[in-house]
């Protein structure tokens, strides 16, 4: 049957699927969203355009969108497989070019008024906050030491206006003629004139500043990136402050229109919101996962996707309010029909976090940093198990209690004990990503470059279904494998004993979109880039099937046979 929509919605056109009707099709198994499909891949810096739209950069698609503020539609601007790698933040010239700071590979970029892209400068290490003034380009550096300069975009070399910033980040002019930008490990806000000078501290203990705006009337407006959504408004002749809490985890950036209402980002689970100065907010383009990739689910039932930036879950509670007050941790409230779909809570903002396994209360996670770690959600303690490895991925626990981690870059299974040892299982493999045992304590592992699902037998890997599209997500249900075959979009069932299988559901939206190609760039350690395709799967304690239906931003769940 054709996929349903929590509360019967019809769904706005996807990220992945501009019809909007959510394709995933199965003859043996009841398919429905457990959230809203996420029309924004995240949200990062934002900026209005000469035709009166706000234009979205998103970092971890690789893409931009223009946004009507009022109907919330969104077009794709620039395209995920353009030149454009890790769009964060982006402004426009006097002459209507887009300026574009694309952070992981340190480039910055000028779009022109009739699409061409030009390459400003390639001598910016991590960019990050870009502002224009009249036609002069500034940009700043999202680094330890990082330098804020002057590039040119007929030519010349970047001219240094200072250096030392403890991570830069969203800057503008003041009305004083300065620029004005954030250093977010050290709570502060400086500001320096355009052509050099001393830089001034303007403000201190202000909380993980991520982004400094003015309204129209001059107020240094202040974005906080945790979880409370804070905004602090700063009078510049008193020094007076304001602090109030919009509940959008994960803020990133802000816009004023030339009414000066306010529209701000997440990071964390991408969406566009309309914020007032008393914290209500009105949204525009609703929150959602912006992965998600890792999936598991405890024993009472509660579903944990690992999200890239934060650990969040389905918002249980239901549908998100009308358009009106804030809209809680994460979880977002609709305008027009994607309000009738729940959406997504927030836990905890943990970054680079790529899968999720649950046991006896705690919660075992790999990250793309390189590191394994067992977060317990109730206590908010988090516990490092291993550091140093090479694409972690796939992540279960054993019978005996030890942690099984895929490590995808080396082709490597590994054990981690309780003391935090870790060993070689298996290696030797070609792209392992996922693992998983089954009732017997029979470990399995998905090998998307090989094609093949695989079972371990004292050190070799032995073939158990081979000749399959790319399969992610692994799970055992009885005494039946799933994996997630991202390369032909659909769920396939195993059967370990005599490697027949079946298809049970097709057309799932997982991996990048329909038509687009594009080569991930090698990962620049220490920095996540955009994070590597990933579809979870998971079993419910009812049976339910979860599948990450990372290439919409949604949860789908599967019911049927054999539960």
């Amino acid at each position: 049957m054709d996929i349903t929509h929590s509360q019967g919605a019809t769904m706005h056109p996807s990220r992945f699927d501009d019809t909007g009707r959510g394709q995933a099709t199965s003859d043996r198994m009841e398919v429905r969203r457990l959230t809203r499909a996420n029309r924004l891949w995240g949200s990062n810096g934002v900026t209005f355009g000469p035709d009166g739209r706000l234009y979205v950069a998103q970092f971890l698609a690789g893409q931009i969108s223009a946004v009507d503020p009022a109907s919330g539609d969104v077009e794709v601007v620039v395209p995920l497989d353009g030149p454009v790698e890790a769009p964060d933040d982006l402004a426009f010239g006097a002459d209507g070019s887009m300026y574009i700071a694309d952070l992981t590979p340190g480039r910055v970029w000028r779009r022109g008024s009739e699409g061409t892209y030009t390459l400003v400068s390639d001598q910016v290490s991590l960019p990050n906050g870009i502002t224009c003034v009249g036609d002069r380009l500034f940009v700043n550096e999202m680094k330890m030491n990082g330098r804020l300069m002057e590039l040119f975009p007929g030519g010349g070399d970047p001219a240094v206006l200072t250096d030392g910033l403890a991570l830069g980040n969203a800057m503008q002019l003041g009305p004083d003629g300065c620029l004005y930008y954030p250093q977010m490990m050290r709570n502060q806000v400086w500001r320096i004139p355009p052509d050099g000078g001393v830089p001034e501290l303007v403000a201190e203990e202000v909380d993980d500043p991520v982004a400094v705006r003015f309204d129209r009337g001059g107020v240094l407006v202040v974005l906080s990136r945790g979880m409370a959504g804070l905004v602090t408004r700063i009078d510049l002749n008193t020094g007076a402050r304001t602090v109030v809490a919009s509940g959008i985890v994960g803020l990133d950036n802000a816009a004023f229109d030339h009414e000066n209402r306010m529209f701000v980002s997440s990071f964390a689970s991408g969406g566009i919101a309309e914020m007032h100065p008393d914290g209500r907010t009105r949204v525009v383009v609703p929150q959602g996962f912006d992965g998600p990739f890792g999936i598991t689910v405890d024993l009472g039932g509660t579903v944990y996707a690992a999200d890239h930036f934060r650990l969040a879950s389905p918002d249980v509670s239901g549908p998100g309010p009308g358009p009106g007050p804030g809209s809680g941790s994460g979880a977002g409230s609709g305008s027009g029909e994607d309000g009738d779909e729940p959406g997504v809570v927030t836990h905890e903002l943990i970054y680079a976090v790529h899968n999720v396994t649950a046991d006896d209360g705690l919660l075992h996670l790999t990250s793309q940093l390189g590191d394994v770690r067992t977060h317990d959600p109730v206590d908010k303690i988090t516990r490092v198990r291993a550091t140093g490895l090479d694409q972690p991925t796939g992540i279960a626990v054993a019978p005996d209690g030890s942690l099984v981690v895929a490590e995808t870059g080396a082709g490597r299974i590994l054990r981690i004990d309780d003391t935090d040892t870790v060993s070689v299982l298996a290696e030797g493999l070609d792209h392992p990503l996922d693992v998983a045992f089954d009732g017997e304590g029979r470990c399995y592992v998905s090998d998307d470059r090989r094609g093949a699902v695989l079972r371990l037998e004292d050190g070799a890997a032995v073939v158990v279904a081979d000749g399959l599209g790319a399969p992610q997500g692994l799970a055992v249900r009885g005494d039946e494998l799933f994996t997630v075959e991202v390369a032909h979009r659909r769920l396939r069932a195993i059967s370990p004993r005599t490697g027949e299988s079946r298809i049970d559901a097709e057309n799932l939206a997982v991996g990048l979109p329909p038509g687009i190609t594009r080569t991930e760039p090698e990962p620049i350690p220490g920095v996540p880039g955009r994070p590597r395709q990933f579809a979870g799967l998971a079993v419910a304690p009812d049976g339910a099937l979860l599948v990450s239906a990372n290439g919409e931003g949604s949860v789908l769940r599967l019911t049927g046979p054999a539960e």
